[in-house]
């Protein structure tokens, strides 16, 4: 049998390598051989969050695995069947619950019958999609591409602490092409703050200043006081909803930035996407991307081509034989996928 052979070191060199790679060898049925897994970091090999991705995958696929240790750099994956089922993955880390969930997720849509993935960890990580972006913008898209499936945070999990647990519900349905031409209307604004032994005042503050950047955020302005049983921890969330998709960014607090930093960071961040042509913000972009491909094809446009959206678009066309056209535009880029 035909094996991958991926280098991980390309592209951005990240995680996304490993995430995308696992995938595609669950749903091609193909072995995967992946070498210098995570090269372009700091601290390269395997973390945990990255060893969670591939037990979840080895769960879902009745997979042989060679060199899933902490620190490794080369992996080889044998998957032999899909597994649904009911699976549940610790972590053991505030590593991001999604990422695991977005590792699992394409194959199981694709299952012969349900399946509940239950995952403990991080649901509010600096370095990825939280689960509240999860939520509003990406399985919105998922369900308008015809997938049924459920995301239920039974407890929050920020960082450092960690601490969360998601349950994800996936329903195998047919998955239709999606093209999103435009956001459509806006019909609301809101923000979320999250503290975890922190004081209320700085939730609260972070609120008002945004409140004041975007007077329609204060009709779905909330505070989020999750005590002391996680924690401490401080999580923004500023989001934009219309009738096509939605955008939300997140800022995390840190000692030493005031609460009126973190919120003006939101802001600037929310207002390069309003103020762009693009239909889908940067981080919705690459994460569209596989699922597009599985449906059969789609569209959108995003603001900026940054390394995850190349990496994971590069890795699928080498992987699948896709065609995957990213234009630069003056105000948006465009990009086509077809299968």
């Amino acid at each position: 049998m035909d094996i991958f052979h991926i280098d991980g070191s390309q592209g951005e060199g990240g995680g996304q390598v490993l995430r995308t790679a696992l995938s595609l060898s669950i749903l091609s049925r193909r072995p995967l051989h992946l070498t210098r897994i995570r090269a372009g970091r700091g601290k390269p090999g395997l973390m945990r969050q990255h060893l969670a991705c591939v037990k979840a995958a080895q769960a879902i696929s009745a997979a042989d695995v060679e060199g899933a240790s902490l620190g490794s750099t080369e992996l080889r994956f044998m998957p032999h069947a899909l597994a649904a089922g009911s699976h549940h993955i610790d972590i053991g880390s505030a590593g991001s619950t999604g990422l695991v969930l977005q590792t699992v997720l394409p194959p199981l849509l694709l299952a012969k019958s349900e399946s509940r993935i239950a995952i403990t960890g991080g649901t509010h990580n600096p370095l990825a999609p939280s689960t509240d972006f999860l939520s509003r913008c990406f399985l919105p898209q998922l369900a308008a591409m015809g997938a049924r499936v459920r995301l239920d945070v039974e407890k929050p999990g920020l960082f450092p602490a960690g601490g969360g647990r998601i349950v994800a519900h996936v329903t195998p349905a047919p998955l239709a092409p999606l093209h999103l031409a435009g956001r459509g209307r806006q019909v609301a604004m809101g923000a979320d703050a999250m503290i975890a032994a922190v004081p209320a005042h700085v939730g609260e503050r972070e609120l008002r200043t945004v409140g004041e950047a975007y007077p329609q955020v204060a009709a779905n302005s909330r505070l989020h006081d999750l005590g002391s049983r996680t924690g401490p921890g401080n999580v923004l969330s500023l989001w934009a909803q219309f009738e096509h998709v939605a955008e939300l960014v997140t800022t995390h607090g840190e000692r030493g930035v005031s609460a009126e930093t973190v919120a003006e960071r939101a802001h600037a961040a929310l207002t390069r996407y309003l103020d762009s042509g693009a239909v889908v913000g940067p981080h919705l972009a690459d994460q569209l991307l596989l699922p597009m491909w599985l449906a059969g094809g789609g569209s959108f446009s995003t603001v900026s081509a940054h390394g995850h959206l190349r990496t994971n678009a590069g890795l699928i066309v080498a992987m699948t034989g896709a065609r995957i056209d990213i234009r630069e535009r003056a105000d948006r880029i465009d990009v086509a996928v077809t299968r």
